[in-house]
């Protein structure tokens, strides 16, 4: 945002009688944070009378000087790196591991994303779509109702680093309104920004915003539903994409507070990687009502990836679908995802914002198993340029090669694609 001061010279007129024979006005001006006042008169005794009451004040000695008092406005431009990973799905195969290698009393998530944290940590805004509830609230659950322990959230955000956590999916309702605001709970003890789901209607109309060297982000999400369960309405808030009329309202709100207006939506064809009708038609218009940014996640597998025009000239740019940071589903076209990351460069110059190094990162879901009904292994997360042929026959989703792989990478288009 530009910030724009004009100062006020003043300067104080009084006539000398006893030095020149003419009457002479007065004209007074104020020190910046006092009231404007100017004092004129024909008699040069009123001159001499309201100069006396003028605050006395020491004039510079130039108009270099009176500005060199003001802070130098920024010039140049300022940069924050931004990365944002899809679907943190958390099968029963994960957290029964996770409590095996934590000894039986506790959850050790940490084996889950060795290989990729390098990609998340030091990033100035790193956003995760949780896709399950994170609460001790009930016991851990999988598929068709979702749970997670509390030992994930702290290491997606103590020993990851994702300082943004977006709840806006279709199973954040999966355990009731309770379920959802224990979650809250534990996300707002934690030093997180945490949007997309609410503890009630005013609660859903603070935008999130952070501010990171000198950037402002603000975060809104929304879902397209939530697996048929419904809230009271009396409580808890979640906000659905075919309400169009808030999210309009909300993204011009966001535009007024903020640099770059992030806005995740859950949405698109789950397990298609070709857009569908509500991610091509909706998209633009979140563009048009002032969205910089825009993070697809929900079909667990990836899509396409580009720049949109902004009216006012500029470019937001859209991740349609990020895929899966990790799962078990038992599908080739799940296993690959990827990880958003690109720069984020304010310009004081001119006030535009634009992302520059934009990449596409893809990475691999990985299990193993002796058979379908026994525990899963090795669930974990690895970068697409380190899964070698080895681990392709490891894995053990029936079909899933590096040909099935890279047919899902076609999807990205090969100026973001970035395989490292």
């Amino acid at each position: 945002m530009n910030k724009h001061f004009n100062l006020s010279k003043a300067f104080f007129c009084a006539a000398l009688a006893a030095v020149c024979s003419i009457s002479a006005a007065s004209c007074g001006g104020t020190p910046i944070g006092t009231t404007d006042r100017v004092v004129a008169s024909d008699s040069s005794a009123t001159a001499e009378s309201s100069a006396a009451e003028a605050p006395v004040q020491s004039m510079p000695d130039s108009e270099n000087e009176a500005s060199s008092s003001l802070p130098e406005k920024p010039s140049g431009t300022a940069t924050a790196h931004f990365v944002c990973a899809g679907d943190n799905l958390i099968h029963d195969n994960i957290y029964i591991e996770a409590l095996e290698k934590g000894g039986g009393s506790e959850y050790d998530f940490s084996s889950c994303y060795e290989h990729i944290k390098k990609y998340i940590n030091g990033a100035d805004v790193a956003v995760l779509n949780q896709e399950t509830l994170v609460t001790d609230y009930c016991e851990p659950s999988s598929y068709p109702t979702f749970a997670t322990p509390t030992a994930l959230g702290d290491e997606v955000v103590d020993d990851i680093g994702f300082n943004v956590i977006s709840m806006s999916n279709n199973h954040v309702l999966d355990k009731g309104e309770e379920g959802l605001i224990s979650s809250l709970d534990y996300w707002a003890s934690k030093d997180v920004v945490c949007y997309g789901a609410y503890r009630s209607q005013e609660d859903s109309e603070a935008i999130r915003t952070l501010t990171v060297n000198d950037i402002t982000f603000a975060f809104l999400g929304y879902m397209e539903h939530t697996n048929g369960l419904s809230l009271s309405g009396e409580g808890a808030k979640v906000v659905y994409l075919s309400d169009e009329n808030t999210i309009k309202r909300q993204i011009e709100e966001a535009d007024k507070l903020a640099d770059v207006v992030v806005v995740s939506c859950h949405y698109g064809t789950e397990i298609q990687n070709e857009l569908n009708d509500q991610q091509i038609t909706l998209t633009p218009k979140l563009v048009e009502w002032g969205a910089d940014l825009i993070i697809g996640t929900q079909a667990h597998t990836i899509s396409s990836c580009g720049y949109i025009d902004k009216p006012d000239g500029g470019q937001a740019f859209v991740y349609y679908g990020l895929g899966n940071f990790i799962s078990t589903m038992y599908d080739t076209k799940s296993l690959v995802g990827i990880i958003g990351d690109l720069d984020v460069v304010k310009n004081y110059d001119t006030g535009e914002i634009t992302f520059e190094n934009v990449k596409a990162i893809p990475i691999i879901s990985h299990f193993e198993a002796q058979y379908y009904n026994s525990n899963w292994y090795n669930c974990t997360v690895y970068p697409y340029a380190e899964y070698t042929d080895e681990l392709f026959a490891e894995n053990f989703v029936e079909g899933f090669t590096r040909e099935s792989a890279e047919k899902c990478l076609s999807y990205i288009p090969n100026e973001f694609l970035s395989i490292e």
